[in-house]
């Protein structure tokens, strides 16, 4: 076994290290602490790994991500969404039965409790949906008390989060604009049962297009998992205190909504409406991006992990062309956008930045052509990451090296003092 060898105030310390699957190579330093009366700093956790996972790996050199070994590309338009939500959370991919299985149990439970109902009368109008979904989760405990011992119990409060979450999503829009809420229907697929509830109304006959279901599909495949991330990580967090599934994921979803995370995509929309009520004028707005003395940031390029082409965003890339292809939209938001996206592929200053366009930038695109309304966005990102949450959870809760989670600080205030 090798050492890492550290030399600290004419002390020497050695701690043990070890790999991952990919080669990987960690030092384990909790013992640092006890030895040597120091601690780490790192903020934002950027070079700590807080535990071993065998969910989603990610290369964000070689722009690599792979779901318990499955490469994205391999799995967007060759299996559904159910399909890796139960690859994420069991760790296989469901064979014929599993997988019919699977799906009528999610069916059968994505209708919310009837009582439920009567909190939607009691939100604003004016709330957003996202504050609706993490309060709505949260209040299931109330509804579908369990037993955290008893595996059964938990299976099944899985499957009610999973199936449900689409059904509190799509009727908290569904109460935004005064429409009757549509119920989900068995006959339909985990996105074809969201597209239904979101636009279909009581009085008129609703079709889903195949290119939005696919194309739903594929972004909730994309935003399943994205290893430890900001909301995984709180996910994790709230869960090493023992809470309940459902605290944890509302959590989630409270961690999410913020605009360096989930909310990004529609920050995305909202810098193409800047844009195209000052003329339309992209080219500025490169301009001001380069200028290092403007604050003002292009959003959906470039990526905190992938130092590369962000590897869901070249499936979302050919996904956008698609949908805009078939549905034959002429918006010119999305006119703006491309001629961005041509800018960022081609500029040096884009590219030896690496600021690629990255996931966000193509799912607000491709959201706003299926008629979604932007304050949506970061609700269908919610609703994708779902399994990938609940994974971590479990996968937590059976760690042996699991403790509640207790970060150390460097304390740079007064010094002690006293009354006078």
């Amino acid at each position: 076994m090798t050492t890492a060898k550290l030399t600290l105030d004419g002390g020497n310390y050695e701690f043990p290290t070890f790999s991952g699957t990919e080669n990987e190579l960690a030092i384990d330093c909790r013992k640092l602490r006890g030895e040597t009366t120091a601690i780490t700093y790192d903020p934002g956790y950027g070079n700590t790994g807080s535990c071993k996972s065998a969910i989603t790996f990610i290369d964000g050199e070689k722009g690599i991500l792979r779901y318990r070994g499955y490469p994205i590309e391999d799995l967007v338009g060759r299996v559904r969404f159910s399909a890796v939500a139960y690859l994420l959370i069991h760790g296989e991919l469901p064979d014929t039965a599993q997988l019919a299985g699977w799906r009528n149990d999610l069916t059968k439970n994505s209708l919310i409790h009837e009582s439920m109902l009567k909190f939607f009368d009691h939100f604003p109008v004016t709330a957003h949906p996202m504050n609706i979904l993490a309060s709505m989760i949260s209040s299931m405990s109330s509804f579908y008390p369990y037993d955290s011992e008893q595996e059964e119990h938990i299976n099944l409060n899985i499957i009610r989060l999973i199936g449900q979450v689409k059904t509190l999503a799509a009727f908290s829009y569904k109460k935004s604009v005064g429409q009757p809420f549509m119920y989900p229907r068995s006959e339909y697929t985990y996105a074809a049962n969201f597209l239904h509830m979101m636009f279909a109304e009581p009085t008129e006959t609703y079709s889903v297009p195949k290119v939005l279901e696919d194309a739903l599909d594929a972004l909730l495949i994309l935003h399943a998992d994205h290893e430890q991330n900001c909301s995984t990580s709180t996910v994790r967090m709230v869960g090493s205190s023992q809470a309940n599934l459902y605290a944890c994921l509302s959590a989630g979803v409270n961690a999410l909504w913020g605009p360096l995370h989930g909310g990004a995509n529609q920050e995305v929309l909202e810098m193409l409406q800047r844009i195209q009520a000052d003329g339309g004028d992209y080219k500025k707005y490169v301009a001001k991006a380069k200028d290092k003395d403007d604050p003002f940031r292009l959003m959906g390029f470039g990526h905190r992990v992938y130092k590369n082409f962000d590897p869901r965003a070249i499936v979302l890339r050919q996904k956008a062309e698609q949908v805009l292809n078939e549905l034959g939209i002429n918006d010119p938001l999305l006119d703006i956008a491309k001629n961005l996206e041509e800018i960022a592929l081609k500029d040096s200053y884009f590219v030896e930045r690496n600021l690629y366009p990255n996931v966000d930038f193509y799912s607000g695109i491709i959201y706003r052509a299926m008629g979604i309304p932007t304050e949506m966005f970061t609700v269908l990102f919610a609703i994708g990451r779902m399994p990938g949450w609940i994974a971590h959870w479990l996968e937590m809760r059976s760690d042996p090296d699991n403790r509640i989670h207790r970060p150390r600080q460097i304390y740079i205030g007064q010094p002690e003092r006293h009354l006078p």
